[in-house]
């Protein structure tokens, strides 16, 4: 079976979702830290695709013959 890519948007809905089951406080401890230790693995993957989103529209910028802009002026 083919491994689902998980895209940036569902991994910010799953922490969405961590997030309040988390603040709802109505989990044993056990699940509550294995929802925390999911969501800092979350963290981290979008951490990552950001970084990769920000590296293509620099590239993108570059390519365009473009540079990339500070606000010098």
């Amino acid at each position: 079976m083919p491994k689902t890519k998980v895209t940036f948007e569902n991994s910010m809905n799953r922490l969405e979702e961590i997030v309040n089951e988390l603040e709802a406080n109505d989990k044993p401890l056990d699940e509550s830290i294995a929802l925390f230790e999911e969501g800092l693995t979350l963290v981290k993957s979008c951490e990552e695709k950001l970084a990769q989103f920000e590296d293509k529209v620099n590239d993108l910028i570059r390519k365009d013959g473009g540079e990339e802009q500070d606000d010098k002026n």
